[in-house]
């Protein structure tokens, strides 16, 4: 049996996605093992950085700053580069507009039900004047999610509960978000407490699905999401089972 009592949003989307992902990144702790195709990983982390320390600047020459300190850290391609200007003077603008800085990177760890948590960390979480709240997640990918889209976002459902358990605030006074820093675009969604329950009892299902399962049984599951898959190369959808096992006797020794 595959045991687990701690689930984050990411942990519960790679095994819906695929099984032997799930297996190789929570099961087998095997490191991504293809870094190609990271460019937009890296750049939104990139990103990510600069905002979050950068959330006490006013001018754009702050930015900037922090932005040629963190380069170095991150690896992406050059074409990258030319979005980094505007994800600054957007963010600075976007950052004047909030009533407070809020707090960044909030972490929660939390009891859904009897030897069940959720855990994760919000980009940011804003109180407003009226004591609403606003949770921001910060988002680089090219295209923009819509509102429809958004209600069935678990990841931002997982943290409108998070928040109304943290502050102890009503649902209905908590508001989501989307930030696309290159077009400073703000897409916002307020959820119904049953949508929130209805997505608390999901995540407590996926779990029992995940601690039914036998390590046999996360076999791979062909899908959209291959090309991006950072364990493709031990996949036997797309490798030979002999290269396989000599790769993952590789991948054991570095570990």
């Amino acid at each position: 049996m595959v045991f687990i009592n701690t689930i984050s949003n990411s942990k519960r989307d790679t095994f819906k996605q695929c099984k032997l992902k799930y297996r190789y990144r929570y099961v087998d702790r095997i490191d991504d093992y293809d870094i190609s195709n990271t460019d937009a990983l890296h750049f939104g982390s990139y990103i990510h950085k600069i905002f979050e320390d950068g959330v006490d600047s006013t001018e754009i020459s702050q930015l900037r700053k922090l932005a040629e300190e963190a380069k170095g850290t991150y690896s992406f391609a050059k074409a990258y580069n030319k979005k980094i200007e505007p994800c600054l003077e957007n963010f600075l603008r976007f950052n004047a507009s909030l009533p407070e800085k809020g707090i960044t990177e909030q972490h929660f760890d939390l009891e859904v039900t009897e030897g069940i948590n959720i855990n994760g960390y919000i980009d940011r979480v804003v109180k407003g004047k009226e004591g609403g709240y606003l949770v921001i997640d910060y988002k680089t990918s090219k295209r923009e999610k819509s509102k429809v889209e958004l209600y069935q976002d678990p990841q931002l459902k997982g943290y409108v509960y998070a928040v109304h358990k943290l502050y102890n605030v009503p649902l209905n006074k908590i508001t989501a978000a989307h930030y696309y820093p290159i077009s400073d675009t703000l897409v916002t969604v307020q959820y119904t407490t049953n949508q929130i329950h209805a997505h608390i009892r999901a995540v407590v299902d996926d779990v029992w699905k995940i601690r039914k399962s036998k390590k046999v049984d996360l076999l791979p599951i062909r899908n959209q999401y291959c090309n991006w898959c950072s364990y493709k190369s031990l996949c036997p959808e797309f490798t030979e089972t002999c290269l396989i096992e000599h790769r993952l006797e590789e991948a054991k020794k570095k570990d």
